[in-house]
């Protein structure tokens, strides 16, 4: 061969050809998967043998289950003595574990604010959809609060002014105050919460009283409930914990030593102490006379907990980040505020995707402590149906239900978690 003929590189790909028909069997890759070496097999004989005894133990118990009875002395006589589940007590009290005692008349207006929640939540989750729909998700918390609990509309709608106050309070002072501007957007605002929102809305009331039967919050419980706490809890956390986080990464020592002081103090107090505070003691700090709302005091402890969590999740995404990021950041011209906006809060959010799912899933199983200071969450439910006459005894039945529906909640965030990461890879491998 001559020394011309001699290629040390290749000049043209090899077309691709289909693999060996036996390497590609259902049988071969189920043989790679389960038995490719000795350690391999013997995990997989162990688990079929877990798996086989298992379903020996439990299915009779699930395949002879009743699901038409009215107590569980019923379900006995129906059963005959033989093993079998009273999946009766679900469908017999599956409204009361849904909604608490709320008054079965009004169960349109939870149902709706949940369908509603969806309709809100789509634009934020999945950018495919219209833009313009992020409006309804900004006046859906005010919407929601009005259909669970009643009362005027003007209450929520007075409450979104402030909002109204606070931006044109802003667009004023940019100019004259400078820096100064957010601090007395913010000023406004709380004012306008404290001193005019309730006599406004009063007033515009009487003029058009758009009214809902009001339900209190003694009356609310179950799924509800926990729905209710975690997803205020998650929505508000998360946007806190950015700017809590961007706070203790601050090179201005007073606003750095404030947000350590907060996540150090709150990551060092249980959750349940925080309840008992905010069932107990928060009223104390309030002016006299005031009758601030329980669960809204739970919301506001629950999410200043998830805050502090959630800071410590994003401040390691912005921590993971490269000099280089920052540096272009700069390179780029971009002020302080932009360059977060733009370059590093949405590499670091990126990061931290899987911290901050496990985070939102912790919290909203977390809602079921709120049974140590009386509210009817889930839990506390099953614990009063089997107190009564009719269900006394039955146990399992209960507890699968409730671990079913919030596997159904949190298996759904960890899912879309990962169409997510998905979704935002940008590398290939």
């Amino acid at each position: 061969m001559s020394q011309s003929n001699l290629a040390f590189v290749r000049t043209e790909m090899l077309s691709a050809r289909t693999p060996p028909a036996g390497e590609t069997s259902p049988l071969n890759l189920l043989r790679k998967s389960l038995f490719g070496n000795w350690v391999s097999g013997l995990l997989t004989v162990m688990s079929l043998i877990a798996l086989v005894l298992m379903v020996r133990a439990i299915g009779p118990w699930l395949y002879h289950s009743v699901w038409n009875a009215h107590s569980l002395s019923e379900c006995r006589q129906i059963l005959a003595g033989s093993e079998g589940a009273c999946f009766a007590v679900v469908r017999d009290r599956w409204t009361q574990l849904l909604f608490g005692f709320y008054p079965s008349a009004f169960y349109w207006r939870p149902v709706l604010a949940f369908g509603l929640m969806l309709v809100a939540l789509g634009p934020v989750l999945f950018p495919p959809l219209p833009r313009r729909m992020l409006w309804f998700s900004a006046l859906f918390p005010g919407l929601a609060y009005w259909l669970i609990w009643g009362g005027t509309l003007w209450l929520p709608v007075s409450v979104y002014m402030g909002f109204i106050v606070a931006a044109l309070l802003l667009a004023i002072s940019r100019r004259r105050a400078g820096g100064l501007a957010a601090g007395l957007a913010l000023a406004g605002a709380v004012l306008w919460w404290l001193f005019a929102a309730s006599p406004v809305s009063t007033a515009a009331a009487s003029l058009l009283p758009f009214m809902l039967p009001a339900v209190s919050s003694r009356e609310m419980g179950g799924f509800l409930l926990s729905i209710v706490i975690g997803v205020t809890g998650i929505s508000l956390s998360l946007p806190l914990g950015v700017v809590l986080a961007l706070g203790r990464r601050s090179k201005m020592p007073l606003v750095k030593s404030i947000s350590v002081i907060f996540i150090e103090f709150i990551r060092g107090v249980p959750l349940i102490t925080m309840l008992f505070t905010a069932s107990l003691l928060l009223n104390y700090f309030l002016p006299p006379g005031t009758n601030f709302d329980l669960i809204l005091r739970v919301i506001i402890m629950v999410t200043l907990f998830a805050t502090a969590y959630m800071a410590e999740v994003i401040r390691g995404g912005l921590a993971a980040l490269p000099k280089g990021q920052y540096e272009a950041a700069e390179a780029l011209g971009l002020d302080y505020w932009k360059a977060q906006a733009l370059v590093i809060m949405p590499q670091a959010l990126k990061i931290s995707i899987p911290g901050i799912v496990n985070s939102f899933i912790g919290l909203f199983k977390d809602t079921t402590l709120v049974v140590f200071i009386g509210l009817l969450d889930p839990v506390a439910l099953s614990n009063s149906i089997r107190a009564s006459t009719d269900w006394q005894g039955i146990y399992w039945e209960l507890f699968i239900f409730i671990g079913g529906l919030f596997f159904l909640f949190c298996f759904g965030m960890s899912r879309y978690s990962m169409h997510l990461e998905r979704r935002l890879k940008t590398d290939h491998r």
